[in-house]
């Protein structure tokens, strides 16, 4: 991409101070940076004194691959990081500086960092029992899981936005103005934090909360660690600092006047992250302390029409409007589809999909599938229909349980199979489901038909035991002898030693379900699953194991996945390689790799979920802020004004990730079969009478 005059001032220029560069996504902030990094590198800056700050790590991959793909010798590569992993990388080195003055009972120990998978298992093992010896949360019905992670998110929103932990409860309850039910709530919740703190400290672990605490708190209050980062990075690339933290926000406040450049890059009318902690005010002040400010305002995504779209969405929801280019038609860049049934608007979207694949010749790479949520129903039923058109595709759903993955669940389930001694039962279900994602074209009545004969005992039987002639021949022998050999692989597993949990997940995928005709032979998003289960295994038979030396750690794992643990973030699930399938994702999280493509196909147009903030009843986001003013109600009129900002953020966000097409996607009845009138879909139909009427006036 051919720079512009002010991208050029921000690679080229003002190397020896600082910048403040804005404008909305799809201006080339960061493809200006990505070519600054170049710059300083040709300059002869060092790579190691580089340092890109991101609010999450995926946001970094741009630069790592920009420069992999670059000209430029870089001698290695640039440091990456996120406020977690520079807390990490710094409590790691410095631990001993504060152990003792913080309180640890084992100071002289090395600390154990705990994963989110990790802190569930330890609510689950130390704080549960108090939790259910008490009778807390006795009218929350969440799962015990989701329960778990909000708790944790207390704690974090604390480190970030930078308050007293003990607060917690008082902070909420202060702006709560309804039932006295959910005070009681906020109070368990305090007291839940509370006991986890309390073993976080007592046994040397540190989640991520205790991680930014002792880094900002205590560690960059001291002059060796602070000198260690100062002077290690002298070149700051700071982007998307409106989805970053108060506490990332306090750091650079300290570090910029010691930098010898720094670019920090804001998105306008962005802040997508404030449910983790995002605070878009508190990032701006730093605009302040910065020498040479700069603003990109041409747009290098949009199309005209898209353009035009942008515009009419803005004002259909009460947002500034920037002006339309001249012969831009806003109903040229989407294509809109009133159905009558949910599974119709699915139809509807899997054959305009195949026809812009198979017809005109688009990268399926280019095009996303998104919905407010994506619940497996919606999932399933989407990818069955583009695999129905031969469509490549693949799905991206953060924060889901390890559980709901098909290929984790089939992992799981022969893992219980293959270790008899650990007494943990696989139902028939998940056995015929096992083997159906295990062999190729093994569809789920024949592989339960299977099951119902050949799984005794808790055990696999040979397929030559079924007598009966017509049985074999309806499941194939074909099918059967895949079956055999999944079957006698296992056998011979159980005659040897156990191994690791996670050398037995890579063994068992290795050595079967990744040879042709099985089931994840070519299968990149059952591979990518693997992966980052025998990770998860990995790290937790790891961790636990230095913190509990005689506990074994195979079943425990298993027992945690069973009870729906939150899944770990993996960068993995983030590469921006080139992948020939469309997306299949939330809307939030596409947004949150901030990435363009040429089409977009927005599904359940009408769901209310567009606008509504997630119910969360143990926390609040926009209360634990930094710009909540403490003691003030939360009442109505703010959460209308919250989710119609939410719904403007978003629907226009996605437009400027958008080359050329929007489809939007209507049924009347939606999933649950309920009739469907959310406010985004309010806003499209004004948009389109409006245009309707200044086209009949004119």
């Amino acid at each position: 991409m051919r720079l512009l005059k002010d991208q050029q001032r921000v690679a080229k220029e003002h190397f020896d101070t600082t910048i403040f560069l804005e404008g909305i996504a799809g201006t080339g902030k960061t493809t200006a940076a990505i070519e600054r990094v170049k710059q300083l590198i040709r300059s002869g800056v060092a790579t190691d004194s580089i340092l890109v700050l991101v609010p999450q790590a995926a946001l970094a991959i741009p630069y790592r691959e920009a420069l992999r793909r670059s000209r430029v010798a870089t001698g290695g590569d640039i440091h990456t990081a996120t406020i977690g992993s520079l807390a990490y990388q710094m409590v790691d080195l410095f631990f001993p500086l504060i152990a003792d003055d913080i309180g640890f009972e084992n100071p002289l120990d090395r600390p154990h960092f705990l994963s989110l998978e990790l802190v569930q298992y330890y609510m689950t093992r130390f704080v549960e029992p108090e939790i259910e010896a008490h009778d807390y949360f006795n009218s929350v019905t969440i799962s015990r899981s989701r329960l778990y992670t909000q708790i944790v998110d207390n704690l974090n929103k604390a480190a970030l936005v930078r308050f007293d932990p003990q607060t917690i409860a008082e902070r909420l309850k202060s702006a709560w103005r309804g039932d006295v039910e959910q005070g009681y709530i906020y109070d368990d919740a305090q007291i839940s934090a509370n006991l986890f703190r309390e073993m976080c400290v007592r046994n040397n672990m540190l989640d991520f909360s205790l991680q930014v605490t002792l880094f900002v708190e205590f560690l960059w209050k001291l002059e060796q660690p602070r000198r260690y980062l100062m002077q290690q990075y002298k070149h700051l690339i700071v982007d998307n600092i409106e989805e970053d933290t108060p506490a990332t926000h306090d750091i650079l406040r300290d570090w910029l006047p010691h930098c010898e450049s720094a670019l920090l890059i804001y998105d306008s009318e962005s802040g997508y992250r404030r449910f983790l902690g995002a605070d878009p005010v508190d990032a701006y002040q730093l605009k302040k302390l910065c020498q040479t400010h700069i603003k990109l305002t041409k747009h290098r995504v949009m199309s005209s029409d898209i353009q035009a779209f942008q515009s009419e969405m803005a004002r259909s929801l009460n947002q500034p409007a920037p002006k339309s280019p001249k012969n831009s038609d806003a109903r040229e860049a989407i294509v809109y589809a009133d159905n009558r049934y949910h599974p119709q608007m699915i139809d509807w979207a899997a054959e305009n999909i195949a026809s812009l694949v198979h017809s005109e010749g688009v990268n399926p790479a280019e095009i996303v599938v998104l919905a407010p949520y994506l619940p497996d129903a919606l999932r399933f039923a989407l990818q069955t229909r583009l695999n129905e058109h031969s469509v490549p595709n693949r799905s991206h759903r953060p924060s889901r349980a390890l559980r709901e993955e098909p290929a984790a669940r089939t992992l799981l389930t022969l893992a219980k199979i293959a270790h008899p001694q650990w007494n943990i039962p696989a139902s028939k279900y998940d056995i015929a489901y096992a083997l159906t994602a295990s062999i190729a074209q093994f569809d789920l009545v024949r592989a339960r038909l299977l099951v119902d004969i050949v799984y005794r005992n808790r055990q696999l039987h040979p397929f030559e035991q079924i007598s009966n002639e017509k049985v074999q021949e309806r499941i194939t022998f074909d099918l059967g002898n895949r079956y055999e050999q999944l079957r006698q692989w296992v056998d011979a597993y159980i005659q040897d030693e156990p191994l690791p949990l996670d050398a037995f997940f890579s063994k068992l995928f290795g050595e079967i379900l990744s040879q042709p005709s099985f089931g994840f032979h070519d299968r990149y998003e059952a591979a990518n699953t693997a992966a980052n289960l025998i990770d998860s295994a990995r790290r937790f038979r790891q961790t636990v194991n230095k913190i509990e030396p005689h506990l074994d750690t195979s079943p425990e794992y298993v027992a945690m996945v069973d009870k729906g643990v939150i899944a770990n973030l993996y960068i993995r699930d983030w590469q921006l390689e080139k992948r020939d399938s469309v997306l299949i994702a939330p809307a939030y999280t596409f947004l949150l790799s901030n990435q363009p493509v040429e089409y977009q196909f927005w599904l359940n147009v009408g769901s209310s979920g567009w606008a509504q903030r997630v119910n969360q009843p143990l926390t609040h986001p926009y209360v634990l802020s930094r710009q909540w003013t403490e003691g003030r109600r939360w009442e109505d009129a703010d959460e209308v004004a919250v989710n119609q900002e939410t719904l403007a953020n978003l629907a226009l966000g996605l437009i400027r990730r958008c080359r050329k097409k929007v489809y939007l996607g209507f049924s009347e009845f939606g999933e649950q079969g309920y009739e469907q009138r959310g406010t985004l879909l309010m806003a499209v139909h004004s948009m389109l009478r409006r245009l309707r009427r200044e086209e009949e006036h004119v």
